[in-house]
């Protein structure tokens, strides 16, 4: 062996000493004695961690560069091996931490000569292979491979580097084209499977089986049929946390690797296995397509639409359910968004058409605003003004709308009523066999597992302490996990409802024939109505003209048969009735009978007219305000007292501050205000403010205006005559 593969080997004790290319050409002419000056760097990098450990001869060949820079005049001192790239791609720049320690030292003009065994270790992008040349350029930086040196300073040498970067590319994507038409045609035979889901197992030759553990299709089945009940996925992870029931696992990487593992569900994983196809056995490729972000230069897999995906092949594995309810689920998991025409899942709230209701007038679907301390609900259209700054299209009260709704779902439900309760029913008593099957599954694991824990300790033999002390205490948490189980297997029963004996049945009947009371009961929750009526309806269709009180519905139901139905709703002022100048007419005519004013009002009831506001009958007081209005009646005669000095009519007090009257009987009752009752017939209020005073309820009035309800001082709330008197 030569002195410099000596030398190689002892520097690099990995390396064999057969990769050092014996008698090095000599120093070329481009080196000048400056560049000994600086370092020279030899760059080691290899693409992947399988061929740093089956390619060793060409991470031989890449320590050995050393020496070449040792023959070429550098002393070891000045010779800097950069190996921080070992199994890292060449295609970007972005997460190798050696190419850009490589470029710094180039930046800072601390670099003589860059040695490579290739121009492809260091870049296979354009990109991050000119910007190197660029820079090395501006400070005179030498280039060198197996081929010979390169100095991007001139124009030949530069030419050379360009071509031999553009292939180092061209060479990357033909690679990855050669690889992907590999994965792609075993793909079309159905047999390239990257790991199982949850629920399947890899069989050989190329394939997936159903997992053997008779509890995990136990679990997957109940996912897949809770979920039909439910109709959402979130719904579905209240329900399995609920139960404590949890998701059967086999990691693909780490030391258990293969080894079934139970863990707490997730909405992530739920969704991965309702959307995934080989539950229904259809084999995919090219579900997921990678999408680039721009912004934070990274990628993330985005679903396609099925008919865009690489190869579909139908029943082509084991499925655990049919490829039509697979379908349902797809579309019930569409509906189930928050965007664009898809209604939305079935959450609380007391509107009952969230998701559901459209407007009359454009054909946009409509919003659910609430309103208030009591959080009121109305139905609105404010996509167009959302979206072209239009004025709202409408606006109206969900109660009246909700109304109409519940009564034409409940007389659709009438004549089924009794089936679909006993079907209830049975679907109850069906759960709870399947949640009893579980837990004697994972009581019968929790048993399997003492058990082997028991063999095993009692196999060990009695010198080896540590291992028997190891062994003792899985077997005490076997034990304890086992006892843990018994106990909620215990609390579950105790919980679970009885099965419906004749007499219950026979309940359940009588129930069934009074639906409005059940639908009104405080047990049923909206989300409950609001699946109730998504079951039976598509779509409902309101519109409210705003000349009067009457609601057209348009009820779209799920065969496809629409009716038509009318309702009321409040309205603020007697002139927005539709019958108003009917009304008036009426009025007066019974008033010119010689009528009294509850005479009038009994007699509109039964005629059929409302007032404005809903579920409300006419009274005596709405009758005299109607005939006063039309001039049948004499005004109330003002009172004109004897008002003592800095004395107010409440009316007046209340103009002058800029209040509105309740306002000021409200601070008269709170004591900011001083006033008196008048011994007038009518008694009216009469309140007390000289100039100080008026000047403290402005400041007072200013104060609240401001936002400042919760810290007002006293000083603004006592009354200026209390002061004097302290």
């Amino acid at each position: 062996m030569s002195p410099i593969d000596t030398a190689s080997a002892v520097a690099h004790p990995g390396v064999s000493a057969s990769a050092a290319v014996p008698g090095w050409p000599p120093c070329p002419s481009k080196i000048q004695a400056w560049h000994h000056e600086r370092l020279a760097i030899v760059y080691v990098r290899q693409s992947s961690p399988q061929q740093i450990l089956e390619h060793r001869e060409s991470t031989a060949l890449q320590y050995a560069l050393s020496e070449r820079a040792k023959a070429w005049g550098w002393s070891p001192t000045r010779i800097l091996v950069i190996d921080e790239d070992q199994g890292q791609s060449g295609r970007t720049a972005a997460n190798r931490s050696g190419f850009q320690r490589l470029l710094l030292e180039v930046n800072q003009d601390r670099v003589g000569l860059i040695l490579g065994l290739e121009m492809s270790r260091l870049a296979r992008s354009n990109k991050d292979w000119h910007h190197l040349l660029e820079v090395c350029a501006l400070v005179n930086t030498l280039l060198a491979d197996l081929d010979g040196v390169y100095d991007p300073c001139l124009p030949n040498d530069r030419l050379l580097l360009g071509l031999k970067g553009t292939m180092s590319e061209a060479e990357l994507y033909t690679m990855r084209s050669r690889l992907y038409q590999g994965r792609l045609n075993k793909a079309r035979r159905g047999e390239l499977f990257t790991q199982a889901p949850s629920g399947y197992v890899r069989v050989s030759p190329a394939g997936l089986a159903l997992d053997p553990d008779a509890e995990v299709q136990h679990v997957v089945g109940l996912l897949f049929d809770q979920f039909e009940a439910v109709g959402s996925a979130r719904q579905l992870l209240r329900y399995l946390v609920r139960q404590k029931i949890r998701m059967p696992i086999r990691p693909v990487h780490g030391p258990q690797r293969g080894q079934l593992e139970w863990r707490r569900p997730c909405i992530g994983t739920l969704l991965k296995v309702l959307h995934h196809p080989n539950y229904a056995g259809v084999y995919c490729y090219g579900r997921k397509r990678a999408q680039h972000h721009r912004r934070c230069g990274t990628s993330r897999a985005a679903m396609g639409q099925p008919q865009n995906w690489t190869v579909w092949l139908p029943e082509r594995l084991p499925a655990y359910i049919s490829y039509e309810r697979f379908q349902m689920n797809q579309r019930r998991l569409a509906q189930n968004r928050c965007f664009g025409q898809a209604r939305g899942a079935a959450r609380g709230g007391a509107a009952l058409l969230t998701g559901l209701a459209r407007c009359g007038r454009c054909g946009r679907r409509m919003d659910v605003e609430y309103r208030g301390k009591r959080a009121i609900p109305s139905y609105v259209c404010i996509r167009a003004a959302q979206s072209y700054a239009a004025p709202r299209c409408l606006r109206v009260a969900a109660e009246p709308v909700d109304e109409i709704v519940s009564r034409q779902v409940l007389r659709a439900l009438a004549p089924a009523a009794l089936d679909v309760s006993l079907q209830a029913a049975a679907d109850v008593e069906a759960e709870q066999q399947r949640l009893e099957q579980h837990w004697q599954l994972r009581r019968q694991r929790a048993a399997y597992e003492t058990q082997r824990a028991a063999r095993q300790y009692n196999a060990v033999e009695p010198e080896h302490r540590l291992v028997a002390h190891a062994l003792e205490q899985r077997w005490n948490e076997a034990l304890v996990n086992q006892r843990q189980l018994e106990d909620d297997y215990q609390r579950w029963q105790q919980q679970l409802a009885a099965e419906l004996t004749p007499e219950d049945r026979a309940l359940l009947v009588y129930l069934a024939n009074d639906l409005p009371a059940l639908w009104q009961a405080p047990t049923t929750s909206a989300e409950d109505r609001k699946t109730v009526v998504r079951h039976l309806l598509e779509q409902v269709v309101i519109d409210a003209p705003a000349d009067h009180e009457i609601i057209d519905v348009k009820l779209h139901w799920a065969g496809g048969f629409v009716s038509h139905c009318q309702g009321r709703r409040s309205l603020s002022r007697y002139q927005r009735l539709r019958d108003y100048q009917p009304l008036v007419e009426r009025i007066m005519e019974l008033r010119g009978a010689g009528q009294t004013g509850v005479q009038i009002a009994a007699c509109l009831n039964r005629e059929g007219f409302h007032p404005p506001r809903r579920g409300r009958p006419f009274t005596r007081d709405m009758v005299y305000q109607i005939l006063a209005r039309g001039g049948l009646t004499h005004p109330r005669p003002s009172w004109r007292g004897d008002f003592q000095r800095d004395e107010w009519p409440t009316q007046r007090l209340a103009t002058t501050l800029g209040l509105s009257l309740m306002t000021v009987h409200r601070w008269m009752r709170r004591g900011w205000l001083l006033g008196r009752r008048s011994p007038a017939a009518h008694r009216p209020w009469i309140a007390w403010a000289d100039t100080a005073e008026l000047d403290r309820l402005g400041r007072l009035r200013d104060h609240i205006r401001a936002g400042k309800c919760l810290s007002i001082p006293s000083s603004l709330t006592r009354p200026t005559m209390a002061t004097k008197t302290d």
